[in-house]
């Protein structure tokens, strides 16, 4: 497909359904972000139509490339490409010098070494296990009763984090049920949640190779807490941006709009 004027991305989450439109200078004309649910078919057909009202483009007149875990019932894509490419490309079109990518989504996680061009070089994925995703904080901030914006400012006010020895949600889960029953204030267990958490996503990037400046993107990139732990696992600042959660879908935006071969 040849380069057009305008391009969408359509990310299709486990959790969210993230979309962009863009012009021919990579602006952003529209975006949205809606829950999956039950149906990613209809949470895409929701996403096109909220970008067509908010651009007063038919989406039908544009080039879509899906990603994501749930890119192949993108229907008016003609393309779809990974989530590890459009990841790469979204972010380095945003800041070109980032080499090295952490994606936290809500049930998976990906750290990608990104070439000086944009494209990934290397990476690793953590699918398997729920813990190092957003589904495990879910899972802490429930048994915790507080919501998911109200963990990480929690967790921000402990001086001692309780140690969470258990890298399995389940187990995990039944550590902080004890930790509550023994009396620990919630502020130091949401800290150890988010310490163990951090831990494992710290581990994960090592296997790939730490390489400054390093970026995080996704959902999770928005708590403080799991940002504050993870600095320091990595002995690294953090760039996170203005969006995190948007960055597959810019990317597959762009690529779209170029008419790239991926």
């Amino acid at each position: 497909m040849s380069e057009g004027t305008l391009g969408i991305g359509i990310d299709v989450g486990s959790t969210t359904t993230k979309g962009v439109l863009i012009d021919t200078s990579g602006k952003i004309l529209a975006s949205h972000l809606q829950n999956t649910g039950a149906s990613a078919l209809k949470a895409v057909e929701q996403l096109l139509e909220q970008l067509s009202t908010e651009s007063g483009v038919d989406p039908s007149d544009c080039p879509i490339i899906g990603t994501g875990y749930g890119r192949s019932i993108v229907e008016l894509a003609y393309k779809t490409v990974t989530e590890i490419t459009c990841h790469s490309i979204g972010v380095h079109s945003i800041n070109s010098e980032i080499r090295l990518l952490i994606d936290v989504g809500g049930q998976d996680s990906k750290v990608i070494r990104i070439g000086r061009n944009g494209r990934p070089e290397t990476f690793s994925l953590q699918d398997k296990c729920s813990a190092g995703t957003g589904r495990f904080l879910e899972v802490m901030a429930r048994v915790l009763e507080v919501s998911m914006d109200e963990l990480g400012p929690l967790a921000m006010e402990s001086k001692s984090p309780c140690s969470i020895s258990n890298t399995c949600t389940v187990f995990a889960e039944s550590e902080v049920v004890g930790r509550i029953g023994s009396g620990d204030r919630p502020a130091d267990i949401a800290a150890g949640v988010h310490l163990s958490m951090a831990a494992k996503i710290a581990s994960l990037s090592r296997q790939v190779g730490v390489a400054a400046p390093v970026g995080i993107t996704g959902g999770v990139a928005l708590n403080p807490a799991f940002r504050h732990y993870l600095s320091k696992q990595l002995g690294q600042e953090l760039w996170v941006p203005e969006n995190p959660q948007l960055t597959g879908a810019l990317g597959a935006a762009l690529i779209a709009l170029r008419g790239q071969n991926e």
